[in-house]
């Protein structure tokens, strides 16, 4: 098997961060730092109890974050719900080679860690799909100019896409979670159609569940982690739908974004059903159960589908 995609090369703990943080801001000196959270590709640190400093931990999640600091102060004022966009930048030094970034909390729960019923999920059908309508909204060609990138890493390619979902159909199906063979079928009979390249737009790249910053009432209010934002398919986007939602509050978010073409929407619901898999893959392999939860329960919406 391949190895895992959020495989570290470098690791940080909370001593080196508070070095780094406290070195190169020094506003920071005397405030407490903790532990955050630990995605696939950053490390991330609580500074001050109100700034959210995230470390890379891998060379292109580094490459991530430079990208997040150049595109998203830009666009956050055009958006109706907040976005982690960066207020501090740290640069590179010997003891950490990458740069990292400092952003304002946006305080509420990952939607992968809070409990919904369908009916909360359908009520944020419409405001998920207000953001994302805003979102594609935005002139995207001054950011290309200034070096916004196309989708480099193909993430609606069939050929690359299914041999890493049959790998870790295998790897779960090992692990005692099975019963995914409908999703394949349905991956293989489906694959997704390149749009055109006049419909490409801003995309955030990897919305799903713990990108998703939800209130205590599970109303959404943030979105998060948006290192993987390019120039490129919509669909990507539209995946949040399938991943989220039950199929029934699929119209609340489809009149809230607008027309969406049959090609776009079967690429999203195929992204989906990829993502959805990756997360439970994750979630097993290293133990959390957020993301565990996240992919069973968006497998469990799509089902009736597959």
């Amino acid at each position: 098997m391949t190895t895992p995609q959020w495989q570290a090369d470098i690791e940080i703990d909370a001593a080196l961060a508070t070095q780094l943080v406290r070195r190169q801001f020094p506003q920071f000196a005397a405030a407490e730092i903790a532990t955050f959270g630990a995605g696939w590709d950053n490390e991330a640190f609580l500074v001050a109890g109100s700034v959210v400093f995230r470390f890379p931990r891998r060379q292109v999640s580094a490459e991530l974050i430079e990208r997040e600091v150049a595109v998203l102060p830009h666009i956050a004022d055009a958006l109706p719900l907040a976005i982690s966009h960066p207020l501090y930048v740290g640069a590179a030094v010997p003891e950490y080679p990458y740069v990292f970034a400092g952003y304002a909390q946006i305080t509420g729960a990952t939607a992968c860690s809070f409990p919904f019923t369908d009916a909360l999920r359908a009520e944020i059908a419409e405001p998920l799909g207000t953001f994302v309508r805003a979102l594609h909204a935005i002139d995207p060609q001054p950011f290309v100019e200034r070096g916004l990138p196309p989708d480099t890493l193909a993430r609606l390619d069939h050929t690359r896409r299914h041999v890493q979902t049959l790998e870790r159909i295998a790897f779960l199906a090992a692990n005692g979670v099975g019963d995914l063979e409908p999703f394949v079928a349905w991956l293989e009979a489906h694959p997704p159609i390149a749009g055109a390249a006049s419909e490409r737009c801003i995309v955030h790249g990897d919305l799903y569940a713990r990108h998703v910053i939800v209130d205590d009432g599970g109303r959404a209010v943030g979105v998060i982690d948006w290192g993987d934002v390019h120039y490129g398919d919509r669909a990507l986007d539209l995946a949040v739908a399938h991943l989220l939602l039950p199929v029934t509050a699929h119209g609340t978010f489809r009149a809230a974004y607008g027309a969406i073409d049959e090609r776009t929407w079967s690429a999203a619901r195929y992204r989906a059903i990829y993502h959805a898999i990756l997360e439970l893959d994750f979630g097993v392999r290293v133990g959390d159960a957020g993301m565990r939860a996240a992919g069973t329960a968006a497998l469990g919406f799509m089902r009736s589908l597959a």
